[in-house]
């Protein structure tokens, strides 16, 4: 794990650090249904899962800008850039109706994300322990897939004053809508690192890192 400090004096959302993590503490989340037709079709005609596809392609999305590996030591009171943050996915235990985090790193190349995801998910199946280690994994990413409906909004707050930057993102089952494939996916943000452009600016990435992974464009 890199970060580097962020100098709090030259940067560039200045303003809006400074009120929103001193006036106005508060997150900005959006939930938008994405078309996920190729990509359903493309993991479909090559075999492969459509879920950790859309993990690698988000995982890219989320590292291709700073304003996403934003993260702060509350020791030092720093503002830092991680130089690469990870996805957080969960299994869930049917028998016990309980959750495993899963901690699998992120890789640009798409064949090792996918086979260490499959690798880090068949592990994760072997026990039963919730096993959220954050003090060890600080520059995960939230990445929970709510696989039991297709939802419209869906809202995660955090308790005034934690300044927590990561981003935490939900997906829902797609299901077909006026012949397209549609999956809701779910961005939160707190509000001192993002703004409505850089929340919505997620989904517009995705639809283009979409496309680029099914035209075989998968670096």
């Amino acid at each position: 794990m890199n970060y580097r400090v962020i100098d709090k004096e030259t940067y560039y959302r200045k303003g809006v650090f400074q009120h929103f993590t001193e006036d106005c503490k508060c997150s900005t989340s959006m939930t938008v249904r994405v078309d996920v037709t190729e990509l359903v079709k493309s993991s479909k005609d090559s075999g492969t899962k459509f879920y950790i596809n859309f993990l690698y392609i988000l995982s890219k999305v989320l590292n291709s800008r700073d304003d996403y590996r934003m993260g702060y030591l509350w020791q030092t009171e720093e503002l830092i850039c991680y130089d690469r943050i990870n996805p957080t996915q969960y299994i869930f235990h049917e028998d016990t109706e309980t959750c495993t985090p899963v901690y699998t790193s992120y890789n640009p190349d798409y064949a090792t994300f996918y086979k260490n995801a499959v690798s880090d998910i068949e592990a994760a199946k072997q026990t039963r322990e919730y096993g959220l280690d954050m003090e060890n994994h600080p520059n995960w990413f939230d990445a929970s897939y709510i696989s039991w409906l297709s939802y419209d909004s869906l809202n995660i707050e955090l308790p005034d004053g934690f300044l927590y930057f990561l981003p935490i993102i939900n997906w829902g089952r797609y299901r077909e809508e006026n012949g397209r494939i549609m999956m809701p996916v779910s961005v939160r943000m707190n509000h001192a690192v993002a703004d409505g452009y850089l929340v919505a600016n997620v989904f517009r990435l995705l639809e283009k890192e979409m496309a680029a992974f099914c035209n075989g464009k998968r670096q």
